[in-house]
């Protein structure tokens, strides 16, 4: 069943563009602020700050969050979130202007948007099966993904590039103008993206309910699990990336056009994935592609540490970025398969936070922690030691191993 039998191609095209327009701002923020911060600082402890303060708000407020969109109107709820976090973004510009950014500022502007895009994401995750139904989901998500994945591989290097010839505080407005345009897009969908609840129980039960269900999936729950581990190895890579670039492998976070290559690798590694994983996905099942997928990931994440070139670093990323984007594809598409309508917002934000809202974080403050001790490719190291024992974890847990035949 295609797209457009299940959802108006106008709203489906309008939610698209939207969700386009959000990553790509989001895109030039994740080069930006962890640029402006070193710059600012120089430390690899400020610069994994910045990765912590965007992951630890899905730890926070997820459980919450997810429950809220379940119970509200989803598209009064995206539109104002977007709009409160160009608010948010523009006080760096504007703090730039006047001579008075500090790097607590900037982890402060990160924590906040990222906490709006916690709310944001939890009604995203039911918006799109409430749009497109659960009958043509895959196809929508593998084309949504796709898409965004293009976002990926093209506005990381043009934000490194701009990032080497003007100040990075002036970029993030650009993310804030593309938070307005998702905004008036969402607006505009005429289509539901949530079903009415006449009966609305306490916000505590809906959390349980949720929480329910998730542990009584096994094969969603050991995703969960071992996504933490392999988020954690992702939270390494985010926190120490440009001081990685910078000390090990000589390429400067100003003026060197090759950071945003490494920037665009895991975009162009996404790319592949959002191609491999539908077919992978009817040929072996979700189990069988994460048991696969898992050890994949871990190969190249060794082959990124161990890299001392430039190159062979870019294209160890681009292997990594496709293993760890298949793992995350594939993990969200089951999930969202098997999870009925009415809890789809918090049974995913719930997973999303129990993975990447814990795994993210934790990874990037080992991985800060470590590379101040011990240099960034110590750090480094360190999300791919966490990343082993979640490839263990998946082998050894017989769920697993029973649903991939």
């Amino acid at each position: 069943m295609t797209i457009t039998r299940e959802a108006p191609t106008r709203d489906f095209n309008r939610y698209l563009t939207a969700r386009l327009l959000s990553v790509a701002g989001s895109l030039v923020s994740v080069v930006a602020l962890p640029v402006l911060v070193y710059r600012l600082t120089g430390s690899a402890g400020w610069t994994s700050a910045v990765a912590m303060a965007e992951a630890l708000p899905y730890l926070l407020f997820g459980l919450v969050a997810g429950a809220w969109a379940d119970r509200v109107d989803r598209k009064r709820l995206m539109v104002g979130l977007d709009l409160a976090t160009a608010g948010v973004l523009l006080t760096v510009p504007v703090a730039w202007w006047l001579d008075a950014l500090t790097a607590p500022h900037v982890v402060a502007v990160a924590f906040a948007a990222q906490t709006a895009f916690v709310f944001f994401d939890a009604a995203n995750f039911g918006a799109l099966p409430s749009l497109v139904g659960k009958q043509a989901l895959t196809d929508a998500y593998a084309k949504l993904y796709g898409r965004t994945t293009l976002a990926e591989l093209a506005v990381p290097p043009l934000a490194g590039l701009l990032v080497a010839v003007t100040a990075p505080a002036g970029l993030i407005a650009v993310h804030a103008v593309a938070a307005v345009g998702s905004a008036a897009l969402v607006r505009a969908i005429t289509g539901a993206l949530s079903a009415p609840r006449e009966h609305r129980p306490p916000l505590v039960r809906d959390i349980g309910v949720g929480l329910r269900f998730l542990w009584g999936q096994p094969i969603v729950r050991t995703l969960t699990l071992v996504g933490a581990t392999h988020s954690a190895a992702a939270g390494a890579w985010v926190a120490v990336l440009v001081p990685w670039a910078d000390r090990v492998l000589g390429v400067a976070p100003s003026g060197d056009v090759r950071l945003a290559v490494l920037f665009s690798c895991w975009g162009l590694g996404a790319l592949g994935a959002s191609k491999l994983v539908p077919v992978l996905s009817r040929r072996w099942g979700g189990a069988r592609l994460a048991l696969g997928a898992l050890p994949v990931s871990l190969l190249c994440a060794v082959s990124a540490l161990l890299s001392t070139h430039w190159l062979a670093a870019a294209g160890a990323a681009v292997a990594w970025g496709t293993a760890h984007s298949t793992v995350v594809l594939n993990a969200i598409t089951y999930r969202q398969q098997v999870c009925p309508a009415e809890l789809q917002s918090r049974v995913n934000t719930t997973a999303r936070m129990l993975s990447w809202g814990v795994g993210q974080p934790l990874g990037a403050a080992l991985a800060g922690g470590v590379a101040m001790a011990g240099g960034p490719r110590a750090g480094l190291a360190a999300g791919a030691a966490v990343l082993a024992v979640g490839v263990a974890l998946a082998w050894v847990t017989p769920t697993l191993r029973r649903a991939a035949g």
